[in-house]
């Protein structure tokens, strides 16, 4: 980790989830101005993927994507400019469900799209194929804890100089995953993280790792979004960002820590 006292801004945020179809909408929901109605997201087609991509793109890439174009909006940075970071619990779980079930079939016919988009850095490939961006990507999982892992990660990046772009991101299971794996519905968010400030940058924080209980959320339909679904754990942080809230957020990490987030003006 970087050192104490450290501190980045974030730029810009994306999101997408039930009743929150991108940041410019959900800003108001998060500061309680309405209340929280939870709907289904309509589907989306990136418009930075070249056509035969996003023929081929899945639905955990699709959602990552969504996220992405959607902190991309505010133009400070361009894609190809940022380096990323993309942290899912459990990436495309209907590919992985798909191909082993065709693999206990006796033809064991496994679809070269369905094995094109298994492996775990999908999103960033694609991101990379569709920005044209040559920057420094990495890809993780850490189970429950996938968010704050990513938020870690980006921020170190930051610290050093880079400007990065963070996509937490995870889609429901299948049946009969789901009953070992209960996500049941989709959730992303994207943050643009940098050393400098540029006009119109939301916030600045820093970080440490620490003990204490995780923050949750008042609103009862935002609370069970958060707990289910692991990028979700990011909705505290989120809501203070919508807020202007000085002041720190508790994210859960591994081991029964949690991630100090201190947040302050830019």
């Amino acid at each position: 980790m970087s050192a104490p006292g450290t501190a980045i801004y974030v730029q810009a945020i994306g999101l997408a989830a039930p009743g929150l179809p991108n940041w410019a909408e959900a800003r108001a929901l998060l500061r309680g101005e309405r209340a929280y109605v939870a709907g289904e997201l309509p589907p989306y087609q990136p418009q930075l993927l070249p056509a035969n991509e996003r023929r081929r793109a899945g639905g955990a890439v699709r959602l990552a994507f969504r996220a992405a174009e959607d902190a991309m909006q505010n133009g400070v940075f361009a894609p190809k400019d940022l380096a990323t970071v993309f942290a899912s619990s459990d990436a495309d779980t209907p590919v992985i469900h798909r191909i082993c079930s065709a693999l206990a079939e006796p033809a064991r016919m496994v679809s070269p799209t369905d094995f094109h988009n298994s492996v775990h850095n999908a999103a960033a490939g694609y991101w990379s194929i569709a920005t044209a961006c040559a920057k420094p990507s990495t890809s993780l999982s850490a189970w429950d804890w996938s968010f704050a892992a990513g938020l870690l990660e980006a921020f170190t990046w930051a610290a050093d100089g880079a400007e990065v772009l963070l996509v937490a991101y995870d889609i429901a299971l299948p049946a009969p995953l789901l009953e070992r794996r209960p996500i049941a519905g989709p959730f992303a968010t994207a943050l643009v993280l940098s050393a400098r400030a540029t006009p119109g940058c939301i916030a600045r924080i820093a970080m440490s790792i620490g003990d204490g209980s995780a923050d949750t959320i008042a609103e009862a339909g935002l609370e069970a979004l958060r707990v289910g679904n692991p990028a979700a754990r990011a909705l505290p942080l989120l809501q203070a960002l919508a807020r202007g809230i000085a002041g720190e957020v508790l994210l859960p990490t591994v081991g029964d820590r949690v991630l100090r987030v201190r947040l302050a003006t830019p």
